[in-house]
C-alpha cells in the first residue's frame, strides 16, 4: 500500500533541498496521512462473508435455521441409536459423535439428551455406566419416517435422476449425493441398498480408482423441465421440447428493509430479462464469468434447492458440484449477489442457502409429508422444568411403559431465539447495494 504513494516522494525531496521546509513538511505530513488512511481502509474492508452480508440478514430465516439445526442434531442421534444392535449406546461411545452434533466441550452429551426426554432415556447399569436408548415414542417416529419415505419413493427417484441429468457426464459420485440425503429425505440405507433398487433409472459404476459413481440409465424428457417452468405454467409436460435456451424471470422476494434496492431496479431487470441455458442442457461450451454462465448457475442452484425438503442446503454441499454442474468457483459470491432469489444464513459453523420464494416468514409455504413429520419431531424436542437425575437400571424395568424423564414439554422454546438474532434486519437498517449493483 505504501508503494501507491511513492510518487509524492520526489516533490518532498525537492522542497527540502531548496530550503522550503514548510512546504516540504506539509507534503510529508500529507504523504503519511494518506498512507495511514489507505492502511486503515485496507484493514476495515474485510471480504469475509459475515462482513459482506451483515446488513442483509433476515431474522425469520435465521430463526428457521436454528429450528432445522436442532431437529437435525436430534435426528442424527436417533438414527445412530437405530443402527445399534440393541438400539442402546453408552455415553462414552456417543462421545465420538460430538462433531456431528456440533456439541463443544465442556457441554455434556447427557445434558443434550436430557433436553428431549420424550425421545431419549438414560439409565445406569449396575457398574455405574450410563446408557442411552430410544423411547417407545422415538421408535414410533422412526417407523413413521420409514413409511413416509417409502411412500415418497417415486418422487425421490425422480429428483435423484434429475440430479444426474443436470450433470455434465450424467453421473455423480455416490458420496457427493449422500451429502444431500437428509436434505432430500432419502433413506438412511441410501448407499447400501436404495440406489440399487431402481436399475431402470440409474446404476452404480466404479472407475479405475474404485470410486463409486451413480450413472443415469434412462433419460426422461418430462423430467428435463425445471421447477420454475412448471411454476410459471410455461412447461409442456405432454410433449416437452429438448432442453435449450430459457428466458424466465426468477421470483424475487425482498424484506421490507431492502426497499432501497429498487433504486437499482434497472440492473436487476436486465438480469431478469437475460436468456440462459436450461440446467438440463449441455453447458460445456459456456465461458466462465460470462453473463449467460452466471445466470445458468443461478438456475442450477434454484433447481437444486427446489428438490430439497426445506428448500435449504448447506453451501459447502453445493460447492462439491461446481465442476459437475458447471458452476463458478466463487459460488458464495453469486449467492450473496442475488439476495432477492437466495438468502445465506450464517448461524453455526456452516452457511445455509435458502430459496426466498419458498418461505413466508420462518415457515415453509408448501410442506411435504416429510417436512410435516420433522415439525412433529420438533414438537417432541425440548422441555422446561427441573432436570431429573439418571435412574439406576435394576434389570426388571424392561417392557414397562413410560420412561425416566416425564419432563414438561413446551413447544415455544424457540421463541427465545429472537433474542439471539439481534441485528438481523430488525433494526430497520437498509441494505447497502452499491457493491451488488457493480456486480451486475
Amino acid at each position: 500500500m505504501v508503494l501507491l504513494r511513492l510518487h509524492h516522494v520526489p516533490d518532498c525531496v525537492t522542497r527540502l533541498a531548496t530550503n522550503n521546509f514548510q512546504e516540504g513538511g506539509r507534503l510529508l505530513v500529507s504523504l503519511f496521512s494518506q498512507i495511514l488512511h489507505v492502511d486503515k481502509r485496507f484493514m476495515t474492508r474485510s471480504r469475509r462473508v459475515q462482513d459482506r452480508s451483515k446488513n442483509k440478514r433476515v431474522q425469520d430465516l435465521e430463526i428457521a435455521t436454528e429450528k432445522w439445526k436442532i431437529v437435525s442434531k436430534v435426528l442424527f442421534v436417533m438414527e445412530t441409536l437405530k443402527h445399534e444392535s440393541e438400539q442402546i449406546m453408552t455415553l462414552r461411545e456417543m462421545e465420538r459423535y460430538r462433531k456431528q452434533i456440533n456439541l463443544k466441550k465442556p457441554h455434556k452429551i447427557s445434558d443434550f439428551l436430557k433436553k428431549s426426554p420424550k425421545l431419549f432415556e438414560l439409565y445406569k447399569d449396575q457398574k455405574g455406566v450410563t446408557w442411552c436408548g430410544l423411547t417407545q415414542k422415538a421408535e414410533e417416529m422412526l417407523e413413521e419416517q420409514d413409511k413416509l419415505q417409502k411412500e415418497q419413493n417415486d418422487k425421490l427417484v425422480e429428483y435423484v435422476s434429475r440430479f444426474l441429468m443436470m450433470s455434465v457426464d450424467k453421473r455423480l459420485q455416490v458420496d457427493k449425493i449422500a451429502h444431500f440425503r437428509r436434505d432430500m429425505g432419502l433413506p438412511d440405507d441410501f448407499r447400501e441398498s436404495w440406489i440399487h433398487s431402481f436399475p431402470e433409472n440409474f446404476k452404480v459404476v466404479k472407475d479405475d480408482d474404485h470410486v463409486e459413481y451413480l450413472e443415469l440409465v434412462t433419460w426422461n424428457p418430462k423430467w428435463a423441465v425445471t421447477e420454475l417452468e412448471k411454476k410459471l405454467g410455461v412447461a409442456n409436460l405432454d410433449n416437452p421440447p429438448c432442453p435449450g435456451l430459457l428466458n424466465l424471470p426468477f421470483p424475487l422476494k425482498f424484506p421490507e428493509n431492502y426497499k432501497k434496492v429498487f433504486r437499482y431496479g434497472g440492473a436487476i431487470e436486465h438480469f431478469q430479462n437475460r436468456s440462459y441455458l436450461s440446467p438440463y442442457a449441455d453447458a460445456r461450451d459456456l465461458k466462465p464469468g460470462s453473463l449467460e454462465f452466471d445466470k445458468r448457475a443461478v438456475a442450477v442452484m434454484h433447481e437444486l434447492l427446489s428438490f430439497t425438503l426445506e428448500k435449504r442446503l448447506v453451501v459447502d454441499h453445493l460447492t462439491h458440484f461446481r465442476k459437475e454442474f458447471v458452476m463458478p468457483q466463487k459460488l458464495m459470491r453469486l449467492l450473496l449477489k442475488h439476495f432477492g432469489i437466495f438468502y445465506v444464513s450464517e448461524r453455526g459453523k456452516r452457511f445455509n442457502a435458502y430459496l426466498n420464494e419458498a418461505y413466508n416468514g420462518s415457515d415453509l409455504i408448501e410442506k411435504c409429508p416429510l417436512v410435516q413429520w420433522k415439525e412433529k419431531l420438533q414438537g417432541l424436542v425440548g422441555y422446561r422444568g427441573r432436570k431429573r437425575r439418571i435412574e439406576m437400571f435394576d434389570g426388571h424395568s424392561e417392557g414397562e411403559e413410560g420412561n425416566n424423564f416425564e419432563g414438561i414439554l413446551d413447544n415455544r422454546y424457540l421463541d427465545a431465539l429472537e433474542d439471539t438474532c439481534t441485528g438481523a434486519g430488525s433494526d430497520g437498517s437498509e441494505i447497502d447495494v452499491g457493491e451488488i449493483e457493480k456486480e451486475y
